[in-house]
Parts: C-alpha cells; sequence; structure tokens
C-alpha cells in the first residue's frame, strides 16, 4: 500500500507470461503481501465466456506451442528463451507465475525455475564462470556444490578455493586473485549453521569486479541477499518454499535484467526446468509460506534453549541463541530464524549409543532433506566435507547431528528427545 490506500497503488501490466522485465505489481507492499499475490495477474488469466478467472492459475502441459502468423514467430525467435511461450523447454504460464512470485519476495529483476536446488547452484555457478577461471566458494557450503566443484568444474579448467565461513572480510579480500570470477556464499553454513557477513563480504568482492552468488535456503523471505550486495540468489524450493517433502524444485534469480538474461540463457540451454505439475505444487507452498516459517522458528527455539540444558548436550549451533558466536550479526541480519539447525553431544558416546537414540524416535524421522511439515534427525560427519577449518572433535566434543523441528507441538518433540538421550544413556 501506499500511504495505506490501495487507491494510490499503481500496478504494472508487466505480463506473468512475458519473462522480460521486473514484476513491479507488489513493489510497494508488505512481505506477507507478496507471498499470497506475488505472480499473479487476474486480468489475464480470464477463463471462460463470463469473463471470470481462478485464484491459482491453471497446470499448462506444453511442449509445442503454436503461433498465430509468421510475424509473431519470428520476432519471438529473435528474442528466445526470454521471450515467453516459445517452446515447453523454455517455460509456460504455470511456471512464469511462480518465478515472478519469487522474483517479487526477494526484489529480483526476474527469476529461473529449475529441476532441483542443485540444479539452480550449478545454472548459476556455469552462467558466470569459464576455464581458467578462480571460484571462492564457502567452506561450510552443501556437499552436492563441494562435489560439483571439485569434480565438474576442476574438469574443465576452473580452479576452487574454500574459505571459512566465519572469514573476516579482510581475509576474504586477500584471497581474491586476479581471475576470481565468483565468490560463493551460503549462510548459515550446512550442517555448522554459522553466519556470513554478508554486506561486508559483498562489497569487499563489487569492489574487486567479483560477482556474489548466495545460496539463502535456510532462509527465504527472513533475508534478502540482493538487497545485501548479492548479484544473484539461489534456493531450494524442495525445501520451505514446497513445506510438504513432496517435490524437487529449485530457482536462481537476479537483481539486474542483463544478468537475469545471461541466468536464464544458461538454464535454457541446460534443458533443467522442472515440470508443471511441481511448480504448481511449490506455487500453492509458497502462499502460506510465513505462517509455516513463524511455527517452525517458535518450535525451533525452544527445542534449541531445551537442548542446550541438557547434560547430553556439548553444544547447540542455533544462530537464534545468544551463545552462537555470530548471535549478533544473525539478529542485525534476519528476521527469524528458522526450524534447521545442528547440536554436538558430549564426548563419550558409542557409535551404537547414538544409533539407538535415533532408531527410536517416534515423531523425528531419519531422512536427508528437511524444510517440510515433519520433524527430522540426523548424524552427520561435518569433517567429511570441511577443508579449512576443522569442527571440533574431542576435548569434551562428540558426535554431531543436524536437526529440523516440524509443526508438531513441541512438548511432544521435546518428549522424544528425552526419551532419545535415555536410550543414548542407557545402551550398553
Amino acid at each position: 500500500m501506499v500511504n495505506g490506500n490501495t487507491s494510490n497503488m499503481i500496478f504494472s501490466k508487466n505480463s506473468a507470461t512475458n519473462c522480460n522485465g521486473k514484476n513491479n505489481v507488489l513493489s510497494e507492499v508488505q512481505g506477507n503481501t507478496r507471498l499470497v499475490h506475488g505472480g499473479v495477474h487476474r486480468d489475464e488469466g480470464v477463463t471462460g465466456l463470463l469473463n471470470r478467472s481462478f485464484i491459482n492459475p491453471p497446470v499448462y502441459h506444453a511442449s509445442t506451442i503454436v503461433f498465430p502468423n509468421a510475424q509473431e514467430f519470428r520476432a519471438t525467435m529473435k528474442n528466445w528463451p526470454h521471450l515467453a511461450l516459445s517452446y515447453g523447454r523454455y517455460g509456460n504460464p504455470t511456471l512464469f507465475v511462480l518465478e515472478k512470485a519469487f522474483a517479487a519476495i526477494e526484489d529480483a529483476d526476474n527469476a529461473c525455475l529449475t529441476s532441483s536446488g542443485v540444479a539452480a547452484i550449478n545454472a548459476a555457478l556455469l552462467t558466470f564462470l569459464k576455464g581458467g577461471d578462480h571460484l571462492l566458494m564457502i567452506d561450510g557450503v552443501y556437499d552436492a556444490t563441494r562435489s560439483f566443484c571439485d569434480g565438474f568444474l576442476a574438469r574443465f579448467g576452473v580452479s576452487t578455493t574454500y574459505y571459512a565461513p566465519s572469514i573476516t572480510p579482510d581475509d576474504l579480500e586477500r584471497l581474491i586473485l586476479p581471475n576470481t570470477t565468483v565468490i560463493f556464499i551460503e549462510s548459515p553454513a550446512s550442517m555448522t549453521f554459522e553466519v556470513a557477513d554478508v554486506p561486508e563480504l559483498a562489497k569487499r568482492a563489487k569492489a574487486k569486479g567479483v560477482r556474489v552468488i548466495m545460496d539463502n535456503t535456510w532462509g527465504p523471505t527472513l533475508f534478502k541477499p540482493l538487497n545485501n550486495g548479492c548479484d544473484v540468489v539461489v534456493a531450494s524450493l524442495t525445501k520451505y518454499v514446497s513445506g510438504h517433502s513432496d517435490l524437487m524444485m529449485g530457482v536462481v534469480a537476479a537483481r539486474e535484467h542483463t544478468t537475469y538474461r545471461s541466468l536464464k540463457s544458461c538454464v535454457s540451454t541446460l534443458g533443467i526446468l522442472p515440470g508443471p505439475d511441481d511448480a504448481y505444487l511449490a506455487l500453492r507452498g509458497l502462499r502460506t509460506l510465513s505462517v509455516r516459517l513463524e511455527r517452525h522458528a517458535t518450535n525451533g527455539i525452544k527445542v534449541a534453549r531445551w537442548l542446550e540444558e541438557q547434560p547430553e548436550v556439548a553444544r547447540v549451533m542455533h544462530p537464534g541463541l545468544d551463545s552462537h558466536p555470530q548471535y549478533e550479526l544473525f539478529r542485525t541480519s534476519y528476521t527469524n530464524s528458522t526450524g534447521l539447525f545442528g547440536f554436538q553431544l558430549v564426548e563419550g558416546f558409542s557409535q551404537g549409543a547414538v544409533d539407538a537414540m535415533v532408531d527410536g524416535m517416534y515423531f523425528f524421522s531419519l531422512g536427508l532433506s528437511w524444510g517440510g511439515h515433519e520433524s527430522l534427525l540426523m548424524e552427520t560427519k561435518i569433517n567429511n566435507f570441511r577443508t579449512v577449518k576443522k569442527w571440533k572433535y574431542g576435548d569434551g566434543c562428540g558426535q554431531t547431528l543436524r536437526i529440523h523441528v516440524g509443526l508438531e507441538d513441541v512438548s511432544d518433540l521435546i518428549v522424544d528427545l528425552h526419551n532419545g538421550f535415555r536410550r543414548l544413556v542407557d545402551y550398553s
């Protein structure tokens, strides 16, 4: 709203089916309103003789798209894949609505959907890297991204240097080489949940002409990478945006239109768009994201505080706790937390004891992903994926676990964890 009056709101006529420019429809409304209304153009989605439209866009299944005349066909082909509705591999109206909605919540020029979060990260890196380039990658990155850097990119002559998740801006600047092209940030870091000083890191990178890409999967809507100096934001929509553990999807978005066009070309060339049915489900999840995240955050911090009080726990890696090393940075950067964090047992428990704890959980399932409505718990081997600064094991610190706190009643989750610690202690 402008001055609280909807009559003063100017709605853009930029089409949801035109992947060519910024969606200004919701530029002056708040975040929750953007989640509910982003990407929607009901004046363009009319159906039937009565000129009425649906709240949710239809699911378009399409490969071949036909044109009314040769002139329009030639005009579209001159600007493919940036003009929409040319061929199914470049997108369809169902996908375009979700892309526009994500762009609205990230203050992006536009966004491109991909078939998974990993595909989004890989596409973003491939858009800007070429043989002979140097990449700075955060050491706490998602393990699939590390594999892509050390395997695929290395084969094509791209070198990667990993940097500590809690690196100072001065130390990062010293790692920038003449051929450094991209700096990749994931914050909070996978498994360990260190928080990066994104604005300052991005400032140092931009001063050297280096692009900054950030993975914002942990905190969608809670932190705005593009408003904090990043050029590109990627996210796995498989997680919180979907919210129901039933689809695979990623997204990559850019602040500048020229950057978006480069990303769109790369995504289209790789042929990694998701299907329309999954896009429809992700769009449904997006509309309720804010209320679900609020519950995840409330439950998560309660469980984290309870864990801190348990004698079996050496430390809790939750950035919303004032015991966290980057708590002040997190508090001033993020509007809230989520339900994903880690904790470390005290030293001395056997592998069998940890297995007994995890295997006997009732509400906490054992699974690789997170972000759905259900709670999850799994052991992590952090140093299998760290090279710069190893995580502390020994000297009082034992096994590490990653926990995702879902939407259940938190009292039931705490009882489940309490019983799990009893199995841990009683195992022989």
